[in-house]
């Protein structure tokens, strides 16, 4: 039975005490007993206070990106082992904002899953559509490319022991959700195109995710659906009461 997971990215949002604060909130509203795993995405400079407060807490650490070097002359970026030695045990990778604005592409996120895989951080790897594309009848084609190419070279354990977020870029921060009919079409087709590659088992056992306007107003039913696991919440997150009504749901 595959536990659902809840995961809040913050994006550029919080000051370390702003952070700091929210999860405090938090933590209070979330138990070691719920019936999801919780996880938070703050930004790098929160990561390593946050992992102070957060003890033995119920809620997990994880990051918003990561490179795909462990060290070197890479201005600016964050290795796999300094989000490890900062407390994170899940990464978010090819988030469709990093793939617009920050030229990421289906081979660096490859190889950034596979440099997290290597320091044993747990990837969420997000794919996604844009309005266009699904418009024009391409989500399958779309969706289905990123997650072939994204885990291109991994191994069946690595991929049932990751998770997958369906992103539909026309959903992000806009207000607009797909359906939760189309929302599990597409998570069922993700989990379909990993049984062809890597067999029935480790679809099985991979957790999908839905993300793109998720509220309390319709996670319950997003969350009924048989083939999505869970939500990556944007905006919604960055709210402890708004975040732990998602998360109990």
């Amino acid at each position: 039975m595959r536990k659902p997971i809840i995961a809040g990215n913050w994006k550029m949002h919080k000051t370390v005490a702003e952070a700091l604060s929210l999860i405090s909130d938090l933590d209070k509203l979330v138990t070691a007993e719920g019936k999801a795993e919780v996880v938070v995405c703050p930004p790098f400079t929160a990561l390593y206070p946050a992992r102070g407060i957060l003890g033995s807490s119920a809620i997990r650490l994880g990051a918003q990106d990561v490179f795909w070097e462990t060290q070197g002359a890479y201005t600016g970026e964050v290795s796999p082992a300094m989000l490890q030695d900062a407390g994170c045990k899940f990464v978010i990778i090819g988030h469709s904002e990093r793939r617009q604005f920050f030229a990421e592409t289906d081979e660096t996120v490859n190889k950034k899953l596979k440099a997290a895989f290597a320091q044993g951080l747990i990837p969420i790897m997000c794919v996604g559509e844009t309005l266009a594309e699904r418009e024009a009848g391409d989500t399958e084609r779309i969706v289905g490319s990123q997650a072939k190419n994204g885990l291109d070279g991994l191994s069946a354990e690595q991929v049932a022991g990751m998770v997958i977020a369906y992103e539909p870029i026309w959903a992000i921060g806009t207000g607009r959700t797909a359906s939760a009919e189309d929302a599990n079409a597409v998570c069922s087709f993700i989990r379909r195109s990993v049984a062809a590659i890597f067999g029935g088992a480790v679809a099985d056992a991979l957790r999908i995710q839905y993300g793109g306007s998720v509220k309390p107003d319709n996670i319950a039913e997003l969350m009924a659906k048989s083939d999505i696991d869970g939500a990556l919440v944007g905006g919604a997150s960055l709210n402890a009461v708004t975040f732990a009504k998602l998360v109990n749901y």
